[in-house]
């Protein structure tokens, strides 16, 4: 049964997801917001909002090292395998607002979080410094926007632009409950999600972090994924980039923090010694190809696809 509650956990939390980003995106159309915030904050919290639930729920359960193994697993995830075949399908060109603004503090970000984990725990103290980051960016963030290109405003406007979506009250009402609808399911789905693996890891003798490094990871993973893939295939690329580096930023500053705040940590050594430190790896590396000519061409993009395979490898021959 445990693994049936995996797998029907991670397909809640895919649709919770989706209903949230959608449902989201129109409700603030709705309300006058700029699409390109959109984009970059109800699209980035949203694709996030499986690995918060799955975090608080770990947390508050004592397996806290599933929830900084999913956090961690799910950053390496977005940078190497899902940026990675993002690029393999299409060579993606970066945004000045990426290289000037998220590339920075995702990296600035990435160290803190080492720095925070050395001593082996999260406290609430540190938990409160990265949601106090999470809100700076966000600031940032809308500030940048106004200055963004009109390319990139029109961009966002056609995937989250308020189009047909009606006026009336009974419409708002309607999407609220979408909303609602959303986090209610991801509750659940992070619920079921949370106590299979749990149960798995103890009856496989495997640690948390290793399960949640891997099949919640890739499980959580899966709204950014699916926006990439779908954001490239309509050429919207700044998007499928934008959501990857944003919900990559506030994976380590936002959905940690709260998840730190709701319970305090303590870590799986390796988390420690191997995982944040790829994670790190994987920012810096990501960055220094972005740099590189303002793009990720397929050939660097099948590399970063490598680099994961490398490392998926890693962790079933020496953790499982």
């Amino acid at each position: 049964m445990a693994w049936v509650a995996v797998i029907a956990g991670l397909v809640l939390l895919v649709v919770g997801a989706e209903l949230i980003v959608r449902s989201g995106s129109r409700l603030a159309a709705k309300l006058g917001v700029p699409p390109i915030l959109v984009g970059l904050t109800v699209v980035s919290i949203g694709t996030s909002a499986p690995e918060l639930a799955v975090g608080i729920g770990a947390a508050t359960t004592g397996a806290g090292s599933l929830a900084v193994g999913n956090i961690a697993g799910t950053n390496i995830v977005n940078l190497l395998l899902i940026l990675g075949l993002t690029a393999a399908l299409r060579a993606v060109p970066l945004s000045m607002q990426t290289l000037r603004l998220d590339l920075p503090v995702m990296g600035v970000v990435a160290m803190i979080v080492l720095l925070f984990a050395i001593d082996g725990e999260f406290s609430r103290v540190e938990g409160a410094v990265l949601v106090g980051i999470a809100i700076g960016y966000t600031v940032a963030l809308v500030r940048t926007a106004r200055r963004e290109t009109t390319y990139i405003a029109e961009e966002f406007a056609d995937s989250f632009g308020p189009r047909s979506f009606s006026r009336s009250r009974w419409a708002t009402l309607g999407t609220v409950l979408v909303l609602m609808a959303g986090l209610g399911v991801i509750i659940l789905g992070a619920d079921w999600l949370v106590d299979g693996s749990t149960e798995i890891a103890r009856t496989l003798g495997i640690s948390e972090g290793f399960i949640g490094l891997t099949i919640i990871a890739i499980g959580t993973s899966a709204p950014e994924l699916a926006t990439a893939i779908l954001s490239t295939f309509r050429g919207e690329r700044d998007i499928a980039i934008g959501n990857l580096v944003g919900s990559s930023t506030y994976n380590l500053t936002l959905i940690l923090g709260i998840t730190v705040l709701a319970a305090p940590i303590v870590l799986d050594p390796a988390l420690i010694l191997v995982d944040i430190p790829v994670m790190i790896m994987a920012t810096f590396f990501t960055g220094v190809l972005m740099l590189t000519g303002r793009r990720i061409g397929r050939r660097e993009g099948l590399l970063l696809v490598a680099l994961y395979g490398a490392y998926l490898t890693y962790l079933l021959v020496a953790r499982l």
